[in-house]
């Protein structure tokens, strides 16, 4: 069965005023459009056009009502909703600091919340919901920026090198400033003790040691020596997050990581524990529907310094890009280690392009239109169109002349 959905974009401060509407073929709403939610999450599930086809309004309400039919009796026998959520994500501007639990972290975390009272709305709570929140994001503009996981140690003391230099060569040099992110570098455990220091005492208003750190850093960041660098993209997020964020300890916490330029058609998986911030371009991002985020600055919303550094993988890394995988003609599939979702990118040529799904699935058509065929229905969309499929249809024939983005459970999942 095919349902066409839809839904309203999220107008969060960060996003692009004209990237959604000209991937959907759409007016601009005037406003930041930053994420369309397609998908069963209540925060915004998505909408069903045509409600008569259902008898529901929208697919949570519908899978709640009639979850084999919606789900398949796999999914539907677990007494689960849809397992993952599928955006467009827009950001012109730097997303929070933040990472996700594992699975266990989010269960136990969950469970303490509810037994201290915390109610599930609460701007100080950490644990939405039981369940972890993997993701992976697809650059679909030509670029797009973010950071991402703890770089090595070796670069990290290479950006400090950097900074060194700048400041002995500027008007009025402060070494201690960087002595003192040095001497919490030097620790046994030295991305955790570092970073614990900045959010702990860097939050604390203008007048602590972390501060002047940051203050000190944002000004180097700035000098010839620190563009002529190899690190000369990760100075010039840290000028940008400045500008956003002044004085926030995030922004010499984003020195410590990985800065991640993809390209189109490129990939990042984000595993639990990876801290990540999104800094700029247009994304198909696929999640476990999931509501857990435990923030880390760039933000004016809750931190818990307490519960991120036990969430935090502080394990060194280079950039987690996931590659994809050739499954057919056109066909790609980016596949993380997780059941909850795959994503696929098919773009038929001359020949049909075919995506077997084990279960629920939801088409996304990026560029120009498109056939679907299944084994039991059929569905057209146009550009920036959604489709929600069942599992029944078993295996998508993919005709037309834009790309369709499948979003689907994983190995295992149903």
């Amino acid at each position: 069965m095919f349902v066409a959905i839809d839904n309203t974009p999220r107008d969060y401060a960060w996003g692009s005023t004209s990237a959604i509407a000209v991937f959907r073929g759409q007016p601009r709403s005037g406003g930041p459009e930053a994420e369309l939610w397609l998908g069963a999450h209540p925060g915004s599930p998505s909408k069903i056009v045509d409600e008569a086809s259902v008898g529901h309004p929208d697919l949570a309400a519908w899978i709640a009502a009639e979850p084999e039919r919606a789900l398949g009796p796999g999914l539907a026998a677990r007494g689960t909703s849809l397992p993952f959520l599928l955006k467009l994500l827009a950001a012109a501007a730097p997303l929070s600091l933040q990472a996700h639990p594992t699975p266990e972290q989010a269960r136990a975390g969950f469970a303490r919340e509810e037994a201290d009272g915390v109610p599930i709305d609460a701007y100080d709570r950490n644990f939405r919901d039981q369940h972890h929140k993997p993701e992976l994001i697809v650059a679909v503009s030509e670029t797009f920026d973010a950071l991402s996981g703890f770089r090595p140690l070796d670069e990290v003391r290479g950006v400090i090198e950097v900074l060194r230099e700048a400041d002995a060569a500027s008007a009025s040099p402060e070494p201690g400033a960087l002595d003192l992110l040095e001497a919490h570098l030097a620790g046994a455990d030295p991305l955790r003790d570092t970073v614990e220091w900045l959010l702990r005492d860097g939050r604390g208003g203008d007048t602590g040691e972390a501060a002047w750190v940051v203050e000190r850093v944002t000004a180097l960041a700035a000098s010839d020596e620190a563009r002529r660098s190899p690190y000369a993209l990760s100075f010039e997020t840290v000028s940008s997050l400045a500008e956003t964020y002044p004085g926030d300890p995030g922004i010499v916490i984003s020195l410590l990581l990985n800065r991640v330029r993809l390209h189109r058609g490129e990939a990042l998986y984000l595993a639990a524990g990876n801290i990540h911030a999104y800094l700029d371009g247009l994304g198909i991002e696929l999640m476990a529907a999931s509501d857990n985020v435990l923030r880390g600055g760039l933000t004016p919303k809750h931190i818990d310094v307490t519960e991120l550094i036990d969430v935090l993988d502080f394990t060194p890394l280079d950039a987690p890009r996931l590659p994809p995988e050739p499954v057919g003609p056109g066909v790609v599939a980016f596949r993380p280690d997780v059941p909850d979702f795959v994503l696929y990118r098919a773009e038929p040529g001359a020949d049909a392009a075919g995506v077997a799904i084990d279960g629920p699935a939801i088409v996304l058509a990026e560029g120009g239109a498109l056939h679907l065929g299944g084994a039991t229905g059929a569905a057209s969309l146009g550009r920036g169109a959604a489709v929600y499929v069942t599992p029944e249809e078993r295996e998508l024939v993919i005709t037309g002349d834009g790309i369709a983005w499948v979003a689907t459970t994983g190995a295992g999942a149903a």
